[in-house]
């Protein structure tokens, strides 16, 4: 069931690669950028992840990535999901993320497993929301 809020996210992808492309079997990095908040504490990042086509058409996506608050505190975070094209050329991921922080301010990430709702438009601008897993 979900929980609380933990946040949102806005981003833009600053990069993509093909990691692998044979036998229908298809593997792409994606780097994106963005703020969002924790909490209510605002921070900025980025992250990278590898998405994989799947042969039922679906997506399944790994990655990791590092948010920083204003006076430098940090949070990183480890992913996995499950997505699908949508309409227009874009994605849409549902999953699982696993934070670590020592800040203070935002320790509760490190007791709970976050569970998101993440769409990616054609352009590469994303919107995200995290949840905490009851």
């Amino acid at each position: 069931m979900l929980g609380d809020l933990i946040g949102d996210t806005q981003g833009r992808d600053i990069g993509r690669r093909v990691l692998d492309a044979g036998d229908g079997h298809v593997v792409v990095e994606v780097s994106f950028e963005g703020g969002g908040s924790y909490y209510g504490t605002a921070v900025n990042g980025f992250g990278t992840y590898e998405s994989e086509l799947r042969a039922d058409g679906s997506l399944r996506g790994e990655g990791q990535g590092v948010d920083m608050t204003a006076d430098g505190q940090s949070v990183t975070w480890h992913g996995i999901g499950i997505g699908h094209f949508t309409d227009g050329g874009g994605t849409s991921w549902r999953g699982s993320l696993f934070f670590s922080t020592s800040s203070p301010q935002l320790d509760r990430l490190n007791h709970v497993v976050g569970l998101f709702e993440y769409e990616v438009a054609a352009d590469g601008k994303s919107t995200g929301k995290f949840y905490e897993w009851k």
